[in-house]
């Protein structure tokens, strides 16, 4: 597949991208080169390989999926320009 000058121009506008229109025969080259490297890659052979999210095996760090307040409260009221018994007081607005 290749593109041409017309194809970069119209892609540039379905993406929204301006493009002046001495820069489309280089997008068109820079889109050939991709479609190039994605037709490479079609000729691995992948059969039997198992997907995989990175090149290390890693399983990720995983804790308790437990409910509490974070034992953070002190911390938190710390810069509340009010707070009272251990809440953020405002002021009232309704009567």
């Amino acid at each position: 597949m290749s593109i041409d000058k017309d194809t970069a121009a119209r892609v540039a506008k379905l993406a929204r991208i301006k493009v002046e229109a001495e820069a489309l025969p280089a997008l068109a080259a820079e889109f050939n080169t991709i479609l190039g490297f994605i037709e490479q890659l079609n000729e691995v052979d992948v059969e039997g390989v198992e997907p995989m999210t990175s090149v290390t095996p890693q399983r990720l760090k995983r804790r308790q999926d437990v409910v509490n307040d974070g034992h953070q409260q002190p911390k938190v009221l710390a810069n509340a320009p009010d707070a009272r018994e251990g809440f953020f007081a405002v002021p009232k607005v309704m009567e």
